[in-house]
């Protein structure tokens, strides 16, 4: 891949400051006061609230104490989904800190999986990188890897250990250099104003006559409504990390630099701020 380190070490250590608030209607022996964090984008909401729920447990009557889960503004926050995409989707327009509710009870069985332990996100974390692996190189690469690398990548996210997780995840970002990109890119586009799960298919980083496609090349093929609106007035906005990358980006590019560290590019549009 080429090395653009600056931009890698920028995509992880990006930082959303949040204020946890308990849900009103909780039943507490005292006052909860509200829990700041800076959260880290590439991460999940379920590996970095040990203190978040630390802390309102202790105002929490144990019997009332059942799993914890998180919303915005009514809307259940699914932990599978990296927080940078949670908050590029739902609240990239609203006012720092973020606000998330905390809730104890009546879970959203409709809503959210259960996540009991740390287990179920490397499961579900691990599960992400053999697909994107499949897609970029026919599953060569994370099949070749030993168990121990395998650790490593999930240990080198959990602990925020960045050298520790690229120096095993560079060798996911490779390809011959014959090739000029990977067999397929690994996205999901996930649209605020529908209720549908993300969009995901097959796109080549190269077409056929060489020339490299582009972020506007995918958006095009897959969900052109994002970039050629109705009306000639462009009303959505296409996030990756929390910025607006041009169109003519190469995806290629896009894809070694600005993928989470579940190696999919996961790009959320949303409506464009009216003010």
């Amino acid at each position: 891949m080429t090395d653009d380190k600056d931009v890698l070490r920028d995509v992880w250590f990006g930082r959303i400051p949040t204020c946890f608030t308990l849900y009103q209607d909780e039943i507490t022996e005292r006052e909860a006061e509200p829990y700041y964090l800076l959260l880290p984008r590439i991460s999940y909401l379920t590996l970095v609230t040990d203190k978040v729920k630390k802390h309102f447990q202790k105002v929490m009557r144990q019997e009332e104490v059942s799993e914890i889960w998180f919303e915005f503004e009514g809307t259940p926050l699914k932990w599978h989904y990296p927080i940078g995409l949670l908050f590029d989707l739902h609240a990239s327009n609203t006012a720092l800190p973020w606000s998330i509710t905390v809730h104890f009870k009546n879970f959203p069985e409709k809503d959210l999986l259960h996540c009991h332990s740390k287990d179920v996100i490397e499961a579900h974390f691990m599960a992400c990188i053999k697909e994107a692996d499949a897609l970029k190189h026919k599953s060569q690469v994370i099949n070749e890897m030993q168990k121990k690398d395998h650790k490593q990548l999930w240990m080198g996210l959990q602990n925020d250990k960045f050298e520790q997780f690229w120096a095993i995840n560079r060798k996911l970002m490779e390809y011959p250099p014959e090739d000029n990109g990977f067999r397929y890119i690994p996205f999901r586009i996930y649209q605020a104003t529908t209720e549908r799960p993300f969009i995901q298919k097959l796109f080549r980083p190269i077409a056929s006559g060489g020339q490299l496609h582009t972020l506007g090349d995918l958006l095009k093929d897959v969900c052109p409504s994002a970039i050629t609106p109705e009306d000639g007035e462009q009303k959505t906005q296409v996030m990756i990390h929390g910025i607006e990358p041009m169109l003519e980006t190469p995806i290629q590019w896009l894809s070694e630099h600005m993928s989470y560290p579940d190696n999919f590019l996961h790009i959320s549009i949303i409506p464009r701020p009216t003010d």
